[in-house]
Order: C-alpha cells, then sequence, then structure tokens
C-alpha cells in the first residue's frame, strides 16, 4: 500500500490505491464499522513500588449494530487471562480475568472521516482468583473519537468511566477513569508509527499512571478486510501508587472483516 504523499508524486491514484490508503488510515479506528477479532498482550515489565513483573491477555472482539435507526458498535473482552504477583509472598498467579464490554452510539458529527461514539459500559467479576480480577460489578460510560480526514496523521480518543455497585463486600470499591489517545502517523506501505498509551486515575485511592508510548506498526490487505500487527514499548512518566505499570510492551494482531 502506498502513502497518499506517494500516490501524489505519482501522478494519478488508482481506486485501488486510494482504496488501500484508506485501509492504512483506518486501521486504527476504534469505531470502524466492521467486525474485528484482536488479540492483545500487554507485558508489563515493572510494577510500581512492587518491583515484580506481571501479564495481560486479550481476546476482543468489536462488531457493529443497529438498533432502529441508530448505529452502535460493541466491543467485549472475550477473554481474558492476567498473571499477577500476588500477596503476601507476592508469587504469581495466572487465571481468567474479569469480562469487560461497552456499546457506543455512532452520532453523525456532518464532518467526513470524523467518527464520535459514546455509550454504556459494564464490567462483570468472572476472574478465576482474587487476585486477577476486581471481584466487583462495575459499571459506566466510553466515548470515542477518532479522525481520519488526513491520510498521513489520523488521532483519536477512548475515554472511559466505571464506578462499582455491587460484588464481594470485602474488595476493594471500584471508582476509576480511563484516558487513551490515539495517534497514528503513516509512513507509506501500510507501516505506520502509533502511540496510545493508557493514563488512568483512581478516585477512590487518588492514585495515578501517566505513561508515553511509541511504537509501530503494519497494516495487510486480505481478501475478507486487513490485518494490523503492532508494536508499542509504553514507559510511565508520571505515577502514584502501588501496581501501576512502570513500563510495558503492549503488542498486538487485529483482524477487521470488510
Amino acid at each position: 500500500m502506498l502513502a497518499a504523499g506517494l500516490l501524489g508524486l505519482a501522478g494519478i491514484a488508482s481506486a485501488e490505491d486510494e482504496a488501500a490508503v484508506n485501509d492504512a488510515a483506518q486501521a486504527n479506528n476504534p469505531l470502524l464499522r466492521a467486525k474485528a477479532f484482536n488479540v492483545h498482550d500487554y507485558y508489563i515489565g515493572d510494577l510500581t513500588d512492587i518491583d515484580e513483573d506481571a501479564n495481560q491477555f486479550w481476546l476482543r472482539f468489536a462488531m457493529p449494530f443497529s438498533i432502529g435507526d441508530t448505529k452502535w458498535l460493541m466491543r467485549a473482552s472475550l477473554l481474558t487471562v492476567n498473571t499477577v504477583p500476588a500477596p503476601p509472598e507476592l508469587e504469581h498467579e495466572t487465571g481468567l480475568g474479569d469480562f469487560n464490554v461497552f456499546a457506543a452510539y455512532q452520532m453523525d458529527v456532518g464532518i467526513p472521516g470524523v467518527s464520535f461514539g459514546v455509550g454504556p459500559l459494564l464490567n462483570i467479576p468472572t476472574a478465576s482468583d482474587d487476585a486477577t480480577g476486581s471481584g466487583k460489578w462495575s459499571a459506566g460510560i466510553a466515548n470515542v473519537l477518532f479522525s481520519a480526514q488526513s491520510q498521513i496523521f489520523q488521532y483519536g480518543y477512548l475515554l472511559t468511566w466505571q464506578a462499582s455497585f455491587a460484588g464481594d463486600d470485602d474488595r476493594d470499591d471500584v471508582n476509576v477513569a480511563s484516558f487513551q489517545p490515539i495517534l497514528i502517523y503513516q509512513l507509506g506501505g501500510g507501516t505506520y508509527l502509533r502511540s496510545t498509551p493508557i493514563m488512568s486515575y483512581d478516585f477512590e485511592s487518588d492514585g495515578y499512571s501517566a505513561p508515553l508510548g511509541l511504537g509501530i506498526g503494519q497494516v495487510f490487505k486480505t481478501a475478507r478486510g486487513s490485518n494490523n500487527l503492532f508494536i508499542e514499548p509504553q514507559w510511565s512518566v508520571a505515577d502514584d501508587g502501588a501496581g501501576w505499570p512502570g513500563w510495558q510492551v503492549f503488542i498486538g494482531f487485529n483482524m477487521i472483516f470488510q
């Protein structure tokens, strides 16, 4: 796939070339109206104040749907496997994590190339061990924006907030907000640079985490859509409290079916 700038130098862009560039620009759109199956893994090399490593593995599924004349997108974490140091000995425990899902109502903002969505979020305590989940039912809201107006630089964000309303009374309450900027710079040929760190604030403990990330990805056109493979190291530049990632590596493989 060729970047928009290279197409301009070529003089005439074919419909196939234009479609390839658009695929690259839309490959990281969290509101893309297409079915997607994602395999994600965070290897956390250092947890703040604990000095131990951890790992989070996710299988995620996204699917567009309609209610009447309204358009929605659902994203669910089908399977989460967490490996974490569990107190008191900080020996690593591996088990299933919580189930998380949100549905975003996709609004027409009247700007071509800009997607905007907002809707409810639900977290279900399905963890197989206390150390690998919250033990709480939580609900909240998700808000997503993505701009693909430029074929070179795309940007957006995913903003979520959730608070617990039921669950194990012996577990800490949940009240957490997260903000994930999405910054994509196309290099051409389906290759791109990316930055998608997740910044979080815990209203219960006043703890927070603010990492930065810089990675690289590649989009491959397929007969049914496209595949998106990437790796993104991330480092904490500000944090307070125990158990936040000091540094981590985010690896993902997204299959998009259009």
